[in-house]
């Protein structure tokens, strides 16, 4: 399956992948479906895939696990490129971007379900997070506001790096990270600005949250 099949320009960072180079593109994204399975479990044979690609302006494509955690990890496998390039490196280097619901799987083409309604939500904060990843360094256990619009209110974050039972995200010989993207509420995160984003996610993980961002919970602080 051909995957960049196309010459754009995204941030300052050119791609070029002329067809003649499609079995190089095609052998590197199933390296890069082996590393997120490494650590995620098998990828489910569905893709959400966006209308407007993500490399001109569009929405990221949403990969989703059902093997890994009781639920459904969601993933994005558009930030990194053949080269080893992606987002502005953190403490740990560079990144996708993964998230998790305890909604199981359950896609329909009518009435939207709890699981159409957070994954489209998350397709929404990976998008903007994605195109903010290669402007500003995102590290583990730092937090994020994203602004809403007239339709919606804040979003609020906060990341981690999700490595279960050490498992590492390695393209080929590439070694790379997960940045975990767990979304909470407004008091979570001005307790995060007060006390630190690493207490906030024991506390999440205290009560039994870690690593999920459905909001159907009670608040932890």
């Amino acid at each position: 399956m051909g995957f960049f099949k196309k010459m754009f320009e995204k941030k300052g960072r050119i791609r070029e992948t002329p067809q003649d180079h499609g079995v190089e593109e095609d052998a590197y994204y199933e390296a890069k479906v082996a590393g997120l399975e490494r650590v995620l479990g098998k990828m489910n044979n569905i893709v959400g895939h966006a209308i407007i690609p993500f490399e001109v302006g569009g929405a990221v494509d949403m990969y989703y696990f059902s093997d890994c955690i009781p639920g459904t990890g969601f993933a994005t496998m558009e930030l990194l490129d053949s080269e080893g390039n992606g987002p502005k490196p953190n403490k740990y280097g560079t990144y996708e971007l993964v998230a998790f619901t305890r909604q199981p799987f359950n896609r329909t083409q009518e009435t939207p379900t709890a699981f159409d309604k957070i994954e489209r939500r998350f397709c929404g904060i990976f998008t903007r997070i994605g195109n903010y990843s290669f402007d500003a360094v995102l590290n583990p256990t730092q937090t994020c506001e994203l602004p809403g619009n007239s339709d919606s209110e804040n979003k609020y974050l906060v990341f981690d790096l999700y490595q279960p039972d050490g498992k590492e995200f390695i393209i080929g010989q590439r070694k790379h990270h997960l940045l975990l993207c767990i979304e909470i509420f407004k008091t979570e995160i001005e307790f995060a600005w007060k006390h630190g984003g690493d207490k906030l996610l024991a506390k999440l993980r205290e009560s039994g949250h870690y690593p999920y961002s459905d909001l159907s919970r009670d608040i932890v602080v």
